[in-house]
This record gives structure tokens, C-alpha cells and sequence, in this order.
């Protein structure tokens, strides 16, 4: 018998598939109830939040950049200002294809094919929402030239913002320094929403040191714009409530310099590679600071291009190198004023006492020759006639007779291999060498050795001896003071944009301590002398023939190249930038100083007739009126009293066997 065959049981499919129903129903209603849920806390739990969100995609919220503050000299000619101008910007996350919109935009002729690649890191760096400048100043031609292509664009459009202008061009740029576009490297330290829309930020000198003050603080305006981006009045039936926030202007600063003067110590100068600094010694304030060559700065406000960039860091007379602030040259003879205060101060000579001097020195036990100049004074000559004549070999003697060490520790609190601490950056320290400093400077043993040889050098500002033409100025005004010592500045005053001004005190520094009157006027008359011909002519007495006013100063002259020991120097067999620097420093009027100034001439010889010449139009450009006499006394700036310099160590006192009192 066959078995049974099982017949269907179509009463357990049912039951089976009716609980599948079920739980899919019951699956389907609380998915249900989950998308109604969620509609009622979108839709009215949420409702005003989310409104407030989807609006938001149609207002956008534009910053306002602040006018960034004024440069104004100590007569309040402007230096540098603001100009509206049209600059194309780009919002990245409204950008499909920045690299192909930039191409795009260059084949338009609106850029420069290698500018593409910084934009796109300045672009990868900047916040997605942020409008990125891109070309900082446009034409009118090329304002149009975009309008009609504009719609190929989205995320691309022209603002009209403010761009840096510098009415004078080159003039004092290496004090005012100058603006540029915001690199991928300034994105790094800045405070991106602050600088939001704005397209320049200081580089150099003031623009750069005071930039926070000069800035100012951006605004914001919210603009309805459509689907691409672009803005628009209203939208259907929408009117937003858009709001607006005004920027507030950077301060205006308010400089040291003095324009007028400044343009004179230029066209001094001019032909020349060379710096002149100038200021006030009462107070440190900087009338005039000059570098030569220059340069333009509305180049780099205006977006430089790559071959104007390399054509200015290609030239062989640097005009974007500062040389008043970070060009280091031997000080030649300037030195010996000091050397010759030093001397005094220790007691190892008496203004009086009277030296030999044949144009030759030899060290003792040495074969080496130290030979002066064809024109030196030769015979017995005290101190004060031989700084007034600029004689080597008697200090050559003073400095071997001084030391090293004692030569150094009384060089140093001058500011001799120290910065001045001038408020601009970028300043160099030059150097006072010191045996403890060769011997870190040299690797090898036998260079680390200091040789006597050295500090006869030194006593007439060569060797290793570096200073900068500020350090000079600086010193000079040191000298002019008799000791009182006053940080040198380019700023002395701010002003916010209610017209409320806060002066700057002048930082007093620690002054020169230890070195009687008696000994300060023995050097002064003998600067004094250096600008006179009556008993014996100084060094620039033909220079400062007929002067208005009594000027204290002191020539130099500083080697590029040591010549051979049975050599003879002469300029006219050597290569131009081979010869030697002329240097000239003075203060005047010498009873009451009014100005201290530098001059370094590059290569341009003896600096009685080269550096003297451009020192005297400076100061009669300065203390004279239009008559050629003396003026008054200017009045003083509302300052505050002079703030000491912050206390570090005690203040350096020079040590002698018997200090003067």
C-alpha cells in the first residue's frame, strides 16, 4: 500500500501570513507616526527656528571693511590714504570650479596666469562663506569686460572697496613700509572674521608695526540675494528685516617724520646708494629716514606683478633693502668722539696731552704697518685737535693704550651692537666685537684668538665693528645730550575717527652714567671744531663754511676691502662698489641741539666732501626759515612726560679709577 500523501494546510498559511500582515502594518504605522512626529516638531515645535534657517539661504550677510586709518606727518600732510577702487572677489562654496573660473577670469585678461596657483591657497585656506579678493584693483575697461561675461561666473563678482594710496610714491617708504594682498601666510596669524572682505594688510615700517590701530573694525550688511547668489530687492511676497552694522575707521597715525625735510634729505641723496636718518635728540622723534634707492609702494597696493617684483629683487642696488635701519657698515673715524670720551673718563689721557703723530703705527714687537691717510695732520697733537683733524694714528695709540675690554664696556651702553629699539621693525644690532665674542663667532682655535692688532682697528671704527645709520643718529644724539638717551621713533601720536588724539610719551632709556660735564664739553668743542677753521680747520669746515647756526660733527670714512699691507688705496683703480663709505654725524645747534643726523654715502669716498655736503642741507633745511636765520625754538608736541624704559638689569656706569662729579 502506497503512503499517504499530506494535503495542504492552507488554515496555517493563513494564520502564518496574517501575523506577517500584522507586524508590517504595525511596522508601517509607527513609521507612520515617526514622518508625523517629525512634521509636527519641524513643521510647529521648530517652526520659527527653521524658518529663521531657510530664510537665511536667502539673506547673505556681507562684511563692510573698515577705511583703514591715515599716515600724517608732525605738520599733518597726509602720507598715505585711502582711494575707492573696484575689486573682483570670490566666494568659494558658491564656486563650482575655482581653478576653471580663475582660468577663465584670466583668459579675460581680469589675471595673471601665475597668480592662479596663490589665489587657489589663499582660496584652500579661507573660509568657504568668506568673499576672497582676487584682483585688487580694476579699470573701468576692465570692470566692463567682466559685466558683460558675468552671468559664466556664479560666486564671482565686483565690490567697491578702498585701496591704499601713497600721494608721494617712494618718498620715506622704508619708514612707512607698505601694504599687499593678504597672503596664504598672513590667513596663518590673523584673525580671519576681522579681516573678512578685506583685501590688504601691512607688510613693512608703520603699516605693518600698527597695523592692529590702522585697521579698524569691520561692519556687516545682510543683502537678499537669489538661487545663483546674486542680490536682489525682494523675493515673491518675502521683504526681510535686514540688518546693517557700520564699520569703525582705524585710527589715524600721527608720524615723527617732518615731509618737507624728508624730501630734501632725498634729493640730498639723490644719485646715490646711501641712508640718512635725522631726529630730534630732546625726545628720540624721527624727522627724516631715508634709504636710497626706493621704491613705490602703491605697486604692492595696487597687486604687483611677478615681473615687477623680480625686476625690484633683481637689481643690484636693492631698493627694498632699509639701509638706515638694517644696512651694517664700519663706523670709521665716527667712532673717535666716543673713543676719545672713553679716554677721558678713565683717566688714560688728559685733553692736553699731547701725542706724536707721523702718519705711521707699530704695535711693539710687530712688523705690521697701520698707515694714515696722505692728507692727516702730522706733529704733536692733543685730543681735541685730533678728532677735530681726524687723526688715525692717534688713535690708534688711545685704542691700544685703552684695551679691549675697557674700549667695549664703555662702547656698550652708547647702544653700540644693540638695536635701538626704534617702534618700526626690522632694525639689525650691528656688532661691537669683543674677545668673548670671537670666541663663540670662529670655529676654529686659532681664529677664536683676539689679537691686539684688532683694537688698534678698532680705535678707528674698522675691523669687525658694524653700525647701522640709525645706531649712528642714535649715538649722535646721545653725544648731543650728554649722555641723556632717548628711544628713537617714527610714531608719537594716534587719532580715532571722533578726532580725539593720545600722544606718545618719548621712552627716556638708561643714560650715560659715570662721565663728568668737564669731559662731555672737551668732545663736543672737538666736534665743534670739526666744522670750523680758526686755530686749525677741521675735517668739514668747508662744508658748514658760513652756517647760520654752530654744528658739532664728526667725519668718517669706513674701508669696504682691507688693502695690502705695501698697497696703496686708490679710488680711482677700484671697482665702484669697492670703495670706501663716507660718513658724516652731527648735532646742532651745538648750545642747544635741535637735530642730530647720520649720513652714509656708499662708495662715494672721504666723508668731509661727500656725507658732510648732504648733512648740512638737512640741517639747514630744518633750522632755518626762508630768510636763512636761525628759527625759534619750535614748540613742543602735547606729550606726555617721558616714560623710563622698562626695568631689565641695573642701568650700565661706566667704571674709571676716579669718576669726575
Amino acid at each position: 500500500m502506497s503512503p499517504a500523501v499530506r494535503i495542504k494546510d492552507q488554515w496555517r498559511e493563513q494564520r502564518l501570513f496574517d501575523r506577517r500582515a500584522l507586524v508590517v502594518g504595525a511596522l508601517m504605522a509607527l513609521a507612520t507616526l515617526g514622518l508625523v512626529g517629525r512634521l509636527v516638531l519641524l513643521q510647529v515645535a521648530r517652526h520659527e527656528y527653521y524658518s529663521e534657517l531657510s530664510q537665511g539661504n536667502r539673506v547673505r550677510t556681507e562684511p563692510i571693511p573698515a577705511a583703514r586709518g591715515l599716515l600724517l606727518d608732525r605738520n599733518g600732510e597726509v602720507v598715505a590714504a585711502n582711494q575707492p577702487a573696484y575689486q573682483l572677489e570670490l566666494v568659494p562654496e558658491e564656486v563650482p570650479d575655482k581653478r576653471r573660473t580663475l582660468e577663465k577670469l584670466a583668459a579675460l585678461g581680469l589675471l595673471r596666469p601665475e597668480e592662479i596657483d596663490e589665489l587657489m591657497r589663499t582660496i584652500a585656506v579661507s573660509r568657504s562663506f568668506d568673499s576672497v579678493p582676487i584682483r585688487l584693483r580694476m579699470s573701468d575697461d576692465e570692470v566692463a569686460r567682466f559685466a558683460v561675461r558675468r552671468f559664466e561666473f556664479p560666486g564671482v563678482d565686483i565690490n567697491t572697496r578702498q585701496t591704499r594710496w601713497y600721494p608721494n610714491a617712494d618718498l620715506a617708504v622704508h619708514a612707512l613700509g607698505y601694504v599687499g594682498a593678504i597672503s596664504e601666510d598672513d590667513l596663518k596669524h590673523i584673525d580671519r572674521a576681522a579681516y573678512a572682505g578685506t583685501a590688504l594688510i601691512g607688510k613693512l615700517g608703520v603699516e605693518s608695526t600698527y597695523e592692529d590701530q590702522l585697521h579698524g573694525k569691520n561692519g556687516f550688511r545682510e543683502v537678499l540675494v537669489n538661487a545663483q547668489g546674486r542680490s536682489v530687492e525682494r523675493q515673491g511676497a518675502y521683504q526681510p528685516n535686514l540688518r546693517t552694522r557700520a564699520p569703525a575707521a582705524g585710527e589715524d597715525i600721527l608720524l615723527s617724520l617732518d615731509l618737507k625735510l624728508q624730501r630734501v634729505a632725498e634729493a640730498a641723496l639723490a644719485g646715490h646708494r646711501g641712508a640718512v636718518v635725522a631726529l630730534d635728540p630732546a625726545n628720540g622723534d624721527v624727522l627724516a629716514l631715508v634709504s636710497l634707492p626706493g621704491f613705490d609702494p602703491n605697486l604692492f597696493a595696487r597687486g604687483i606683478t611677478a615681473s615687477e617684483y623680480n625686476a625690484l629683487a633683481n637689481d643690484e642696488d636693492r631698493p627694498l633693502f632699509n639701509r638706515a635701519l638694517r644696512g651694517t657698515y664700519p663706523s670709521g673715524s665716527t667712532i673717535k668722539p666716543v673713543l676719545g670720551l672713553a679716554a677721558l673718563t678713565d683717566h688714560t689721557i688728559q685733553a692736553d696731552t699731547k701725542v706724536f703723530c707721523n702718519a705711521v703705527f707699530y704695535l711693539p714687537g710687530s712688523a705690521h704697518v697701520w698707515r694714515a691717510d696722505k692728507d692727516e695732520p702730522r706733529g704733536w697733537l692733543d685730543l681735541p685737535e685730533a678728532i677735530s683733524r681726524s687723526s688715525d694714528v692717534y688713535f690708534y695709540r688711545l685704542a691700544s693704550t685703552l684695551g679691549i675690554d675697557r674700549i667695549a664696556a664703555f662702547l656698550e651702553p652708547f647702544g653700540y651692537g644693540q638695536p635701538t629699539g626704534i617702534d618700526i621693525g626690522g632694525e639689525k644690532p650691528g656688532l661691537l666685537p669683543t674677545p668673548e665674542w670671537k670666541r663663540k663667532a670662529f670655529k676654529r682655535p686659532e681664529d677664536k684668538v683676539w689679537f691686539p692688532g684688532e683694537t688698534v682697528n678698532l680705535g678707528i671704527g674698522q675691523g669687525y665693528m658694524l653700525v647701522t645709520p640709525l645706531q649712528l643718529a642714535h649715538i649722535t644724539g646721545i653725544l648731543a645730550e650728554r649722555g641723556r638717551n632717548f628711544r628713537p621713533r617714527v610714531v608719537r601720536g594716534t587719532r580715532d575717527a571722533a578726532g580725539h588724539t593720545s600722544w606718545l610719551a618719548p621712552v627716556e632709556a638708561d643714560p650715560i652714567r659715570g662721565v663728568s660735564n668737564a669731559d662731555w664739553t672737551v668732545v663736543i668743542d672737538a666736534m665743534i671744531g670739526t666744522t670750523h677753521c680758526t686755530r686749525y680747520c677741521g675735517t668739514a669746515w668747508v662744508a658748514f663754511k658760513g652756517a647760520a647756526y654752530e654744528a658739532a660733527g664728526k667725519t668718517g670714512t669706513a674701508q669696504v676691502y682691507t688693502v695690502a699691507q705695501n698697497a696703496k688705496y686708490n679710488a680711482k683703480t677700484v671697482a665702484e662698489r669697492l670703495r670706501d663709505h663716507a660718513w658724516f654725524i652731527a648735532f646742532a645747534p651745538a648750545e642747544a641741539p635741535r637735530i642730530a643726523v647720520a649720513v652714509l654715502v656708499e662708495n662715494a669716498g672721504f666723508g668731509a666732501s661727500n656725507a658732510a655736503p648732504v648733512a648740512r642741507k638737512v640741517m639747514d633745511a630744518y633750522l632755518l626759515d626762508a630768510e636763512g636765520k636761525l628759527k625759534p625754538a619750535p614748540a613742543r608736541a602735547p606729550t606726555a612726560p617721558a616714560a623710563p624704559a622698562a626695568p631689565a638689569e641695573p642701568a650700565p656706569t661706566v667704571t674709571t679709577a676716579a669718576n669726575h662729579t
